[in-house]
């Protein structure tokens, strides 16, 4: 899967705060995202990420 930093992720699950999108800040075996409503910042595996994915949004533009 194409992700790079900057990225708009689209989840499948909410966070508590009620947002589903996520900006993506660090790249590795471990992704670190944060949400973008209430900034707080999240390091989940590659696996579980990719998984939960709905869609990606680079430069204002679905992927």
């Amino acid at each position: 899967m194409d992700i790079r930093l900057g990225d708009r992720l689209v989840m499948k699950k909410m966070h508590p705060c009620g947002n589903n999108i996520f900006t993506v800040k660090r790249i590795g075996m471990d992704f670190r995202i944060s949400c973008d409503k209430c900034a707080r910042e999240i390091m989940l595996p590659r696996t579980k990420i990719e998984k939960g994915i709905k869609k990606i949004i680079r430069n204002g533009e679905e992927v």
